[in-house]
């Protein structure tokens, strides 16, 4: 319960999801939050993107965008290297683009300034 915290859109304060669904570590290169479940406002868009560069280069994955104010938040992986398989299907946000809003202190705090405990895809 200490590390308990609701992941909100930077823009708009929308919930988005929490801490009880993150189901993986942030891999090299990217700066996100992997979860497995999200809420109902996290909408995945219809049309597959391809990395061209970086992280995601030569991966296909599904923009995630917040449904109230239509922020890109995160992507869905589709296809990618067995260096990043185990994210495919998983919801992905983006750190820069949530807030947090951590349930015992009541705070707010970046996503990137955050430490959750380690969890893995298996647990």
């Amino acid at each position: 319960p200490e590390e308990c915290a609701v992941f909100c859109c930077r823009s708009c304060w929308t919930v988005l999801g929490d801490s009880l669904q993150l189901c993986g570590q942030e891999p090299p290169g990217l700066s996100v939050l992997i979860c497995f479940k999200v809420t109902s406002d996290v909408t995945r868009e219809d049309s597959l993107l391809f990395g061209l560069e970086g992280a995601l280069l030569g991966c296909a994955y599904y923009l995630l965008s917040c449904r109230s104010c239509g922020l890109a938040v995160g992507f869905s992986l589709y296809s990618s290297g067995s260096d990043l398989a185990y994210l495919r299907d998983s919801f992905c946000f983006f750190k820069e683009n949530i807030i947090c809003y951590l349930l015992k202190t009541h705070g707010i705090i970046e996503a990137s300034m955050v430490n959750f405990p380690p969890v893995t895809s298996t647990e």
